[in-house]
């Protein structure tokens, strides 16, 4: 978890995601100093920066990368350029689409 490595967790993601308030919550659990939620990189407070070395960043699920970039971006500007990419789960999760959508879409190509 980048909270246990970090001084500072920030959180892109929406203040009525109820997930991404969970990502604060568990990265201050992890052992983050100060964990906060944006949801974009002007919302940054420049005094949250002050006397940290490592800064982690993560976001919701349905965050887009456009935002997460903005944030990276603002925080290079403040010194914090040296990125490092953590992968912390790989997902092999499937879901199957119901019969009828399945049924649906052989009775339709059967028609062409």
């Amino acid at each position: 978890m980048i909270g246990a490595e970090s001084d500072l967790v920030i959180v892109v993601g929406s203040q009525n995601s109820s997930n991404s308030k969970r990502l604060v919550e568990v990265a201050l659990a992890a052992g983050a100093q100060t964990a906060h939620l944006v949801d974009h990189a002007d919302q940054i407070n420049q005094t949250w920066l002050e006397g940290v070395s490592t800064v982690g960043v993560t976001s919701g699920a349905s965050v887009p990368e456009i935002l997460v970039d903005g944030v990276l971006q603002r925080l290079a500007a403040h010194g914090y350029d040296d990125v490092k990419t953590v992968s912390a789960a790989t997902e092999h999760q499937h879901f199957a689409l119901p019969r009828e959508l399945t049924n649906a879409g052989d009775a339709h190509a059967s028609q062409d």
